[in-house]
C-alpha cells in the first residue's frame, strides 16, 4: 500500500520530484531521463514507463533553470531514436514467429497485432504516427524489425518522428509548465497530457467495436 501511494504521489507530482533528483544528484538527471525514454521505446516489454507525460515535466523542469532546455531535448531525441532502433533489430532477431506463437511469456500479442493493423493502416509514416501514441509507440519499431522494413526508409521515419515527438511535448512543457496556473495544477496537467496521448487508442477501441456490431448479424 505505501509503494502505491508513493508511486500515486510521484506520479501526480512529477516536476516535484525531477526537480529535487536534479538538486540531489545533478547532472545524472540527464542520465535519468535518457535511460527513460530509452527503455519506453526501445525495451518491447516496458510500454508502461512514462514518456509524452515525462517530456512535459522535463520541458517544465528545464523552464525553471534546473537543467538546460536544448541540451536535454537532443539528449532525449537521441535517447528515443537509439530506443527505437534497438527495438527494430530485437525484431528483426527474433522475425515473424512472435505473430504465430499463441502464447508469449513477455509479449502481448494483441499489441502486437494492434501494431500491425496500423501499420498496415498508415504505411511509413505509421513509424512518425505511432510516435505519438503510448503502446503502439513502443510496439511499432518492434514489429517493423519483423516486418524487415527497409532499415533507410525506416530511419529516415524514425528520426523524423523522434524529433517532432520529443520537441513538440518537451518545448510544450517548457511554455506552458511556467505558467502559475500550470504550475498550481502539475498533476492535473500531467493527466491531460496522457488523456490526450491516449485518445487515438480510446477512438480506435471504438471504432473495432462499432465495425464488430454492425457485422453482427
Amino acid at each position: 500500500m505505501n509503494f502505491l501511494m508513493t508511486a500515486f504521489d510521484m506520479f501526480l507530482h512529477v516536476d516535484r520530484h525531477l526537480v529535487e533528483f536534479a538538486m540531489t544528484y545533478g547532472v545524472w538527471v540527464y542520465a535519468l531521463l535518457f535511460l527513460i525514454i530509452f527503455l519506453e521505446t526501445g525495451v518491447v516489454v516496458t510500454p508502461f514507463l512514462p514518456g509524452d507525460s515525462l517530456l512535459f515535466a522535463t520541458g517544465a523542469l528545464a523552464a525553471t533553470g534546473a537543467i538546460d532546455v536544448t541540451s536535454v531535448l537532443v539528449l532525449l531525441t537521441g535517447a528515443a531514436v537509439m530506443g527505437d532502433n534497438t527495438n527494430y533489430l530485437i525484431g528483426r532477431l527474433i522475425g515473424p514467429r512472435v505473430f504465430t506463437e499463441q502464447h508469449t511469456r513477455f509479449l502481448k500479442r494483441e499489441h502486437m497485432l494492434r501494431t500491425q493493423s496500423f501499420y498496415d493502416k498508415h504505411g511509413g509514416k505509421a513509424v512518425v504516427l505511432a510516435r505519438f501514441v503510448p503502446i503502439v509507440r513502443t510496439f511499432a519499431p518492434f514489429v517493423a524489425g519483423v516486418g524487415r522494413m527497409h532499415y533507410p526508409r525506416f530511419l529516415a521515419f524514425d528520426v523524423g518522428g523522434g524529433i517532432l515527438w520529443v520537441w513538440s511535448f518537451g518545448l510544450l512543457g517548457y511554455f506552458f509548465g511556467s505558467q502559475p496556473i500550470i504550475k498550481e495544477n502539475f498533476g492535473l496537467a500531467v493527466v491531460a497530457v496522457i488523456g490526450i496521448s491516449v485518445l487515438p487508442i480510446v477512438v480506435e477501441v471504438f471504432k473495432a467495436r462499432f465495425r464488430r456490431s454492425a457485422s453482427t448479424p
